[in-house]
């Protein structure tokens, strides 16, 4: 018999499927390179808090979601995380699960515990008892083929797109003799008699290896979770499908191709293993609703939010600190920035320049959600948060027949630099390319190496919708997106939009460096498109009449903030303006001091930059794994109004996005901040804390080790599973950690009975700070932290320092 145990008649095939589904949307996305942007690898686990989540992925990926105690006892010890903090964990977790006292929590933090352990899959139990790497094979067989299937442009000779990912992947293992070379004798004819669909092969599949109804759902899990990327990327496919109104099957396919692989090794090794399997079966059977945490993962789980705990009383002793008041006349230059935690040390530099200079936040793609073409008939960039689908298309120079010569010479160019990086990747052309071109690099490569690296100016013309706006939805847009940023008066006679990019070469990850708010592109097209709407006659006249009135010598200028040189772009040819000469050359002068002012800060945290002309060079070094920290640090999301941050060393930290509450009468804008990139900025911190807390699972792996597979992503070696996640260079410096993995604290200045109105119509962004994935605070009017979310609807006040020291006395 194939089987551990009988046919299960009963089976029901529909609760079968269904399980399949649950378990596909049990897996995070991951975008292709191209266009990479940060994903909550935790996003399939958001309705349950975070010490189910880790009794899930114990079993599931043998994965933890918190760091080792050790970790803990060293903070505990040097009092980052003090007694206060320690007793405000222990008061939040549920009653039943804690640890009776401060102490006895300390002493458990001092106990190391075994690591989590992941239910095993039939290719563990054949490798245990065969002394072959059959999960190995296993993952190296299907990722050979899967980058071949979901190749975007890097393989020379694309083959043919069947109608499934499961009827690409059967065809070509029919033909493929290495299964058997190997020990899987008939497995390539098991492969032809399986059923030609995938949901015909997976019921196969379930009835062979004897799993029950209750099992299932565990158990593709548990295999979409060993093809790491490839998983991954295929839920990526189902998100875009499904943004778009339809569906991809690739996901489920890919749990259909596990599961005939695993039944093929149970036939072979049914003898030796049939006992553990069965027990194995038991486990993945244990009831999934409710799961019941362990002591350990409650414990855990408490520790993680003293952490957490004691980095937001830092924060709420910066926010309490007084400032200098600024000057309340109309500012000399305003510059919005991106939210982004890389803007805020420029930000705090260039104020510091002069009083008369304001800075604001907001998502970078400024409230224009675009599809970009830079040629005519090129490919199309999705500039805008992936939570959102395009509403308009834009492109270089404006109609698609404008600029016609100019557009062609582009693109034939750019066309002739793909072919010839793929002729180079080509495997019938690799060889013969070192061979035969490798000198004529020696002086790029040099070059590259140990020059200083520029800012390479964008020379495309002004970006334009593409068809034309009408006039209506034109103004409509600038009205929206002004009210959204807060920006509706004064204004200065120089407003800079700034989006953002980075400059880096030799990096396969360079799109993650660049605005997640616009899919993973630079925030120039964006920055540039909104400054000359705003500078349109048409438009500023039918916005006065709406009660935004912008001075006739106001000039908007879009530009570009390249976050690992610090330098600023600005794109004013745009919009010439001889009167403006004069306040734009001091413009200059200010971005410059701010940029070398910034530089000479970051140096301090990027190995080996022990001055700040060093970070130029690391922008060009072709050798170098850490041309910037990126987004590592996050920990907390401010909207609120600048005054209230202005002046604070937030230590690019924080997400900063401008607010005022009290213009914001309907609270839509209110709605469209927690709705949007307070859940980007969620995914953003997340990512970093999944990719620091369990990099195996949840982390790219090390980039001296990667190579670029199919154009999409990148495996560690010369192959298997496509890796997610950040790189353990984004995170680690190679002695320590850069990145503290704290949960996003969420500060915003508004009434607490508003936002909790606005989180009762989106449960999706409920959720996340019911169960502890977001920490929640209302902002008093003077900026400080006085309300917290409690979860359930339930706020608490924050606690004074005073109080707090008293109610650790009672718990001591």
């Amino acid at each position: 018999m194939l089987m551990t145990k009988p046919p299960i008649p009963q089976l029901n095939l529909t609760a079968v499927h269904e399980a399949a589904g649950r378990a596909a949307r049990a897996i995070p996305p991951l975008w292709p390179l191209e266009s990479s942007v940060a994903v909550n690898p935790f996003l399939g686990q958001s309705g349950e808090p975070l010490a189910t989540a880790a009794a899930r992925l114990r079993r599931v990926a043998g994965a933890a979601v918190t760091m080792p105690r050790a970790w803990y006892a060293e903070r505990i010890a040097s009092g980052e995380i003090s007694d206060i903090d320690l007793a405000a964990a222990l008061d939040a977790a549920p009653p039943t699960s804690r640890p009776p006292t401060i102490a006895d929590l300390k002493r458990a933090a001092q106990i190391d515990i075994a690591p989590p352990q992941a239910l095993p899959t039939v290719a563990e139990l054949a490798s245990a008892v065969s002394g072959f790497d059959w999960t190995g094979f296993v993952a190296e067989r299907i990722s050979a083929w899967a980058s071949g299937y979901f190749d975007r442009g890097q393989a020379l000779w694309a083959a043919p797109k069947r109608p499934s990912a499961y009827a690409d992947w059967r065809l070509t293992a029919t033909h493929d003799l290495t299964p058997e070379i190997f020990g899987l004798t008939g497995f390539a004819t098991d492969v032809a008699a399986a059923p030609e669909s995938a949901d015909g092969a997976l019921i196969r599949a379930v009835e062979q290896l004897g799993l029950s109804e209750a099992a299932s759902e565990s158990y593709f899990h548990r295999l979409l979770i060993s093809l790491g990327g490839w998983a991954q990327l295929a839920r990526y496919r189902l998100w875009q499908a499904e943004l778009a109104g339809s569906t991809d099957t690739a996901v489920t396919d890919l749990i259909a191709i596990c599961a005939v692989w695993e039944s093929a090794l149970l036939r072979k090794y049914q003898p030796q293993i049939a006992a553990n399997w069965a027990e194995a079966i038991d486990a993945y059977a244990q009831p999934l609703q409710p799961l019941q945490p362990a002591e350990d993962d409650q414990i855990n789980a408490i520790l993680q939010d003293a952490v957490e705990r004691a980095a937001q009383r830092k924060l709420q002793t910066v926010l309490s600190t007084s400032t200098r008041p600024r000057p309340d006349d109309r500012p000399t230059l305003q510059m919005a920035f991106c939210i982004d935690v890389r803007s805020e040390p420029f930000r705090r530099a260039l104020e510091s320049l002069d009083p008369r200079i304001r800075t604001l936040g907001f998502g970078g793609f400024f409230g224009l959600p675009i599809a970009h073409r830079r040629f005519a008939s090129d490919v199309v960039e999705a500039r805008l948060p992936v939570l959102l689908p395009p509403r308009v298309t834009t492109s270089c120079g404006g109609h698609a027949h404008a600029h016609e010569a100019n557009d062609r010479t582009k693109r034939v160019a750019a066309r002739a630099k793909r072919a010839w990086g793929r002729f180079k990747l080509a495997a019938i052309s690799s060889f013969a390319f070192v061979e035969s071109m490798g000198p004529v690099y020696v002086a790029k490569l040099l070059s590259d190496g140990l020059r200083a690296g520029g800012h390479n100016t964008n020379t495309d013309p002004a970006p334009q919708f593409d068809p034309p706006l009408a006039l209506g939805a034109r103004i409509d847009t600038a009205e929206a997106v002004l009210k959204a940023m807060s920006l509706t008066g004064p204004f200065a006679p120089l407003v800079l939009i700034a989006g953002h990019g980075a400059s880096v070469v030799n990096n396969p990850h360079a799109s993650a460096l660049h605005c997640g708010a616009c899919g993973g592109f630079p925030g120039d097209v964006n920055a540039r498109l909104l400054a000359g709407l705003l500078n349109e006659p048409e438009v500023r006249a039918a916005l006065a009449g709406r009660g935004i009135a912008i001075p006739a010598d106001t000039l908007f200028v879009g530009a570009l903030h390249d976050t690992t040189t610090d330098a600023v772009t600005l794109y004013d040819a745009d919009h010439p303006s001889p009167a403006h000469a004069t306040s734009l050359a001091q413009t200059r002068a200010w971005l410059a001091t701010a940029g070398a002012l910034t530089r000479s800060e970051r140096a301090l945290r990027l190995p080996r930059a022990a001055t700040a002309g060093a970070i130029a060079r690391r922008a060009r070094d072709w050798a170098e794994v850490r041309p910037e920290w990126a987004l590592a640090g996050c920990r907390a999301f401010i909207a609120a109004p600048r005054s209230h941050t202005s002046g604070r060393d937030l230590q690019g930290q924080a997400f900063l996005h401008d607010y005022d509450w009290r213009k914001d009468t309907d609270f839509s804008v209110l709605e469209l901040i927690l709705t949007a990139p307070v859940v980007v900025a969620s995914w953003i911190s997340l990512q970093y804390y999944g990719s620091t807390v369990a990099p195996e699972t949840f982390g790219a792996g090390n980039k001296l080790l990667h190579n670029v597979t199919g154009g999409i992503g990148v495996v560690e070696g010369n192959g298997g599973v496509l890796r997610g996640g950040l790189p353990w260079q984004s995170v680690h410096d190679g002695e320590r950690l850069v990145h503290q993995p704290l949960r996003l604290s969420v500060l915003i200045e508004a009434p607490h009975e508003a936002i909790s109105t606005i989180l009762d119509r989106h449960p999706e962004v409920r959720t996340l700070f019911d169960n502890g994935w977001m920490h929640l605070f209302a902002l008093d009017d003077g900026g400080r932290m006085h309300w917290r979310y409690v979860g359930d609807g339930r706020w608490d006040v924050v606690v004074a320092p005073a109080a707090q020291e008293k109610s650790v006395a009672e718990l001591a």
